[in-house]
């Protein structure tokens, strides 16, 4: 990468930058390096109301042009008074020694000074040489009588000269010690020297062979027997509770799920789960899980459940009760009505009246009374389900049976 450096005169003028007044503005588009140089001053600050006055100064446009040199900003700030205070923020500049560390790190990496033509700060050069203020390091001062640390004043033009930062990180680096065409200037000397050393330096040489014993053919000795399944599956690790990470419920559920089809598919060649939906496979990890539904920690793995898969969490308790009642086939029955032949009709009325359930009336594939239903499964199976009165929210109950008054008694506990 070659660097040009921009001309703008004598090095005595690189160090010094005046920049117009930035105006009224209500928000910042803030850089990572803008809000560090913010927050060391929010750290500095004996008054927060002060911060916010000076907040407010700030992005009303009362900062005028504002002058940096190194160690140095300079501002006129309007108060409430006709006359604006002269204010300024004092910096430390960096040694000699840490210049030399920044401009090496920066040389190495032809991306770090891509980044920098391109006005942005990488983080590993910033914390390289400590460019951007620490607790301590900014220095306030203002003609104001406010004898606060810092005035609303000073804290408007920190405020504002964060906004410079966001536009142009060599404005930074001028702060602590160095102008723009001097650093670049540097650069392009260790660029070339860099680029020079790479030239000269010899073209490794790669061990070769021969195209005639790459390709001919050879007999490799045979492969290990592999090693014998394990009789049972691993248990997983403990997950220890993290503030802001995943729930160590749902994390062991999901590892102790994922080694038991591991271990299924190593042993047999199958995945039992392979062919589930995602919906199929969330009611299945619902339904095998113990006491859910009675816990925070259960009510969570629903709420995550259904959130994964855009359900209600309802959505999915009823999908669980009916995986209990009879796997896929009962979860079928749930979600999807069809129109059976009517032989197993045919057969079921009667058999319900002769039992005393003489009030059931047929539609698709369901026998319904305003409380109690059956449907019937292209298994062959009748699955009891229940509602309150004058209401159609059905729940699985009871064990399917071929028989309609099996499953009616199955689902009355009779």
């Amino acid at each position: 990468m070659t660097i040009r450096p921009p001309v703008r005169g004598s090095r005595h003028d690189d160090r010094r930058r005046t920049c117009p007044a930035l105006g009224a503005r209500s928000e910042r588009a803030g850089t990572w390096w803008g809000d560090a140089w913010i927050e060391a001053l929010e750290e500095l600050a004996l008054d927060p109301a002060r911060l916010a006055r000076g907040r407010a100064y700030a992005a009303a446009g009362h900062v005028d042009a504002i002058t940096v040199t190194p160690g140095r900003i300079t501002a006129y700030v309007h108060g409430s008074r006709p006359r604006p205070y002269r204010t300024e923020l004092r910096l430390r500049t960096l040694p000699d020694q840490a210049w030399e560390e920044f401009l090496d790190t920066a040389a190495a990496a032809p991306a770090h000074i891509a980044a920098l033509l391109d006005k942005d700060l990488p983080h590993a050069l910033a914390d390289e040489a400590a460019l951007l203020p620490g607790s301590g390091d900014l220095i306030p001062d203002c003609s104001c009588p406010d004898d606060g640390y810092p005035c609303k004043h000073a804290a408007a033009l920190c405020y504002q000269t964060a906004r410079l930062l966001d536009e142009d990180p060599f404005v930074l680096l001028l702060m602590r010690g160095r102008g723009e065409q001097e650093v670049l200037a540097a650069l392009t000397r260790r660029n070339a020297t860099r680029m020079a050393v790479e030239r000269a330096a010899p073209t490794p040489q790669l061990p070769t062979v021969q195209a005639r014993t790459a390709v001919q053919s050879r007999t490799l000795p045979p492969l290990p027997p592999p090693f014998p399944a394990p009789s049972r599956p691993g248990h997983p690790p403990a997950f220890p509770a993290v503030h802001g990470g995943p729930d160590p419920l749902s994390l062991d559920l999901l590892a102790t799920e994922a080694a038991i089809r591991a271990h299924t598919l190593l042993t047999t060649g199958e995945d039992p789960t392979g062919s589930l939906s995602t919906w199929q496979d969330a009611v299945r990890l619902a339904a095998v899980h113990p006491g859910s539904g009675l816990t925070s920690a259960t009510r969570a793995l629903y709420t995550s459940l259904a959130r994964g898969t855009d359900r209600t969490p309802a959505d999915l308790a009823r999908a669980v009760a009916a995986w209990r009642q009879g796997g896929m086939e009962a979860l079928a029955v749930l979600e999807t009505p069809w129109d059976p032949p009517a032989g197993p009709f045919d057969r079921a009325r009667p058999a319900l009246t002769a039992a005393g359930f003489p009030d059931f009336r047929p539609s698709r594939n369901r026998l319904s009374t305003p409380t109690t239903q059956l449907r019937y499964g292209r298994d062959g199976l009748w699955y009891g389900y229940e509602s309150d009165p004058g209401r159609d929210d059905w729940w699985p109950r009871g064990t399917p049976d071929a028989d309609p008054v099996g499953a009616l008694t199955a689902r009355l506990g009779g």
